[in-house]
């Protein structure tokens, strides 16, 4: 695809996953997040422990309207159906502009229709799944699957006889998280949890992101107990560092980990148990899994592919967008 300009793209957006944005700044483009005083959803700019790299700006909302972009880029329901218009201006508004769809469809798994209806955006998906899912409506979509790092010396030990589970909120997010598989595997297995409010559930508390690779190395494998989610970042960054992965073949699980191979995936939650077992008791198999697992990870979330799949994103709807331009210049 052509290049448009040698400088770096200047892109628009809000902090609605600290993990993901933090990914997806290491994208050669300057990343500009408004901020409030108060700091609401969306406008918490360079927080959190994310060693936030140079080319990641907090910009005040009273100051937006003076500045030019390339590119807005909206993480959520609200930054499109509210905060553009409460925000920018007509002339930012009319910018070209990507939707990062994070979920699943939530209200009818299959015929739920995308809030973006518009052919001029490009709607992007995080999975395949999702994307077939999801209704699109006349909005064209793209998948760019997670890019995830881990530390050079970070390495899968598996030392603890254990299986480690990383969840934020379980306790009131639900079945649809898995919680209550989580407590009837737990019987049988031991397992640790981790995440925000983890504590509630009898967890360990929140892990800082750029920690949580190494803390996690330390155990035999890693349990996913969620039934129905996009595929968590959580998941990603453990193949990568080497854990076998088990979890409900369900979502985009059922194409991420190969059964038997990088792990274990099934809708049957006592088949789960005893693979888990299983691992417990051979940590020679728990390893062989987990190369596998880190050689899947490379492949698919590694972030050379995930930052060439932005680039072309963001290539395609500003030069999508010139022509537009140009086309309404020539009819007038």
């Amino acid at each position: 695809m052509q290049i448009i300009s040698q400088k770096p793209l200047r892109i628009l957006t809000w902090h609605i996953h600290g993990s993901y944005l933090y990914y997806l700044s290491q994208v050669p483009c300057q990343f500009y997040l408004p901020v409030m005083s108060d700091r609401p959803e969306g406008y918490g700019g360079r927080s959190g422990t994310f060693k936030w790299g140079d080319n990641v700006y907090e910009v005040p909302v009273s100051e937006l309207k003076d500045m030019d972009f390339d590119c807005i880029l909206f993480q959520s329901r609200k930054n499109y159906l509210e905060d553009q218009y409460e925000i920018l201006d007509e002339r930012q508004r009319l910018l070209p502009k990507i939707y990062l769809e994070h979920d699943p469809p939530r209200e009818v798994p299959t015929d739920t229709r995308h809030i973006v209806d518009d052919p001029e955006v490009l709607l992007i998906h995080v999975t395949h799944f999702n994307n077939l899912m999801w209704d699109n409506n006349r909005t064209p979509t793209r998948v760019i699957q997670h890019g995830v790092l881990i530390p050079k010396d970070v390495n899968y030990t598996g030392v603890l006889e254990k299986g480690v589970v990383v969840i934020n909120g379980i306790a009131k997010r639900g079945r649809r998280l898995g919680y209550d598989i989580f407590k009837q595997v737990q019987k049988y297995v031991p397992l640790d949890l981790i995440g925000m409010e983890s504590e509630v559930a009898g967890g360990l508390g929140e892990i800082a992101p750029p920690e949580l690779p190494s803390f996690i190395s330390k155990y035999r494998f890693f349990f996913n107990p969620i039934r129905y989610t996009s595929l968590g970042l959580a998941v990603c960054e453990s193949m990568m560092v080497g854990l076998p992965i088990i979890g409900l073949a369900t979502t985009e699980m059922a194409m991420t980990v190969d059964n038997g191979k990088s792990g274990y995936i099934h809708t049957d939650v006592s088949y789960l148990i005893n693979k888990m077992q299983l691992l417990l008791d051979d940590p020679l198999h728990a390893k062989k899994l987990g190369d596998n697992a880190r050689e899947t990870a490379i492949q698919n979330f590694g972030m050379d592919r995930f930052i060439r799949g932005w680039l072309d994103a963001f290539e395609l709807v500003i030069e999508k967008s010139m022509q537009l331009r140009q086309s309404n210049q020539t009819n007038y």
